[in-house]
C-alpha cells in the first residue's frame, strides 16, 4: 500500500517524511508511523523495521506521562476504525490547527545548535558561555525554535523575535513556556531512567474549544536526543539512542555518500539497519520500562 492509498472511508489528507495523515468520516485524523527514515533532509531508501510502532508507543507513554501539564491530541490507539494492519502504529487524533514552528528546547550542546554556537556564540539568537564544547550542558535549558518545513527543505533555526513576528507575541510566549515546562519535567523522567534528553522539539496547535494541545509526536527517537548517562563526555559526539547513528553512518568514509555533492544517499546496510532497530527499541524500554514485545503483541 502506497502512502497516498487508504482503505475505504479514509480520505488521504498529507505525508510527511515519517507519518502519514488520513482523515476519518466524522472528521478525526488517523495519524499512522512508516518505518521510514530521514536524514539530512532526505528520506532514506532503507526502512526500519519496527520504527513507526516504537514511535507510536513512545508517544503514547509519554502523553501518558505528560497528561496534567498539558492536554494532546491522541484519541485512541485501539479504536476498530484503525486498519489492522496498521494497528501499534497508528492513533486517532482530534484535529487542530497547527502553529507553523518547531518548538525545539535544547538543554545540551549538539547538532545545528552546536553549528550556530560555533559561528555565532548563540543559539537561534539566544547568547551562551565561550568556551563551550560538543555535549556540554546549558547553564540553562533554551528554547530555540525552527520554521516548519515541506519534504525535501530544510528547518531553519529561527529567533523568538522572528516566531513572534509569525505568530503573534501571545502565541509565541506560549510555545517558549511549554516547551520548556514539557522539556524540563521529560529531563527530570529520562534522567532518572539514566538517558539525557540532550534536545527535543514538539509541534503544538489549538483544538476546535480554544484549547493549546501538544500534537504529533513527542520525545521519540526521531524527535529528540536520547544520551545515555554513564557515558556522557563533552567534548566528542555522543553515543545515543536515536537516529544520530544513521547520519554518522552517512558521514562516514564507508557510505561513499558526499552530503555536499548533491547525490541521494545510499542506502542503509543490514547491519546500520539492524544498529538502528536496537537503538529505538532500547530507547522505549529503558524509558518506560516496558517490554516493546508488549507492545507488538497488543498491537
Amino acid at each position: 500500500m502506497t502512502s497516498t492509498d487508504g482503505p475505504d472511508g479514509l480520505t488521504h489528507v498529507h505525508s510527511g517524511k515519517v507519518r502519514d495523515l488520513y482523515r476519518l468520516p466524522d472528521g478525526r485524523l488517523l495519524m499512522v508511523a512508516s518505518d521510514r527514515i530521514s536524514a539530512f533532509d532526505y528520506v532514506l531508501d532503507s526502512t526500519i523495521p519496527d520504527k513507526g510502532r516504537v514511535l507510536t508507543a513512545m508517544t503514547v507513554w509519554w502523553f501518558e506521562q505528560l497528561a496534567d501539564l498539558v492536554p494532546n491530541h491522541l484519541l485512541s490507539v485501539d479504536d476498530p476504525l484503525i486498519p489492522a494492519a496498521w494497528r501499534g502504529r497508528a492513533m486517532i487524533c482530534r484535529p487542530l490547527r497547527m502553529v507553523p514552528v518547531e518548538a525545539v528546547a535544547r538543554g545540551y550542546l549538539a547538532g545545528s545548535g552546536l553549528l550556530d554556537y560555533q559561528r555565532t556564540g548563540a543559539v537561534c539568537g539566544v547568547p551562551l558561555p565561550p568556551g563551550l564544547v560538543d555535549g556540554d550542558e546549558l547553564p540553562a535549558p533554551i528554547f530555540t525554535p525552527a520554521t516548519k518545513a515541506e519534504v525535501g527543505a530544510h528547518d531553519e533555526n529561527v529567533s523568538f523575535e522572528d516566531v513572534a513576528a509569525t505568530v503573534g507575541l501571545e502565541t509565541a510566549q506560549r510555545l517558549r513556556e511549554l516547551t520548556l515546562a514539557i522539556y524540563a519535567a521529560a529531563r527530570e523522567i529520562a534522567r532518572e531512567r539514566g538517558i539525557l534528553l540532550a534536545d527535543t522539539k514538539f509541534e503544538f496547535g489549538y483544538a476546535e474549544d480554544g484549547r493549546f494541545v501538544l500534537g504529533d509526536e513527542v520525545l521519540t527517537p526521531d524527535s529528540s536526543r536520547f544520551w545515555p548517562a554513564d557515558d556522557w563526555h563533552p567534548g566528542r559526539p555522543q553515543p545515543s539512542f536515536d537516529k544520530q547513528y544513521v547520519r554518522n553512518w552517512l558521514l562516514s568514509a564507508e557510505s561513499g555518500w558526499d552530503r555536499a555533492g548533491g547525490a541521494v544517499p545510499p542506502p542503509l546496510p543490514p547491519e546500520v539497519v539492524a544498529a538502528t532497530r536496537a537503538r529505538y527499541v532500547e530507547a522505549y524500554e529503558r524509558l518506560t520500562g516496558k517490554s516493546f514485545g508488549d507492545w507488538l503483541s497488543a498491537g
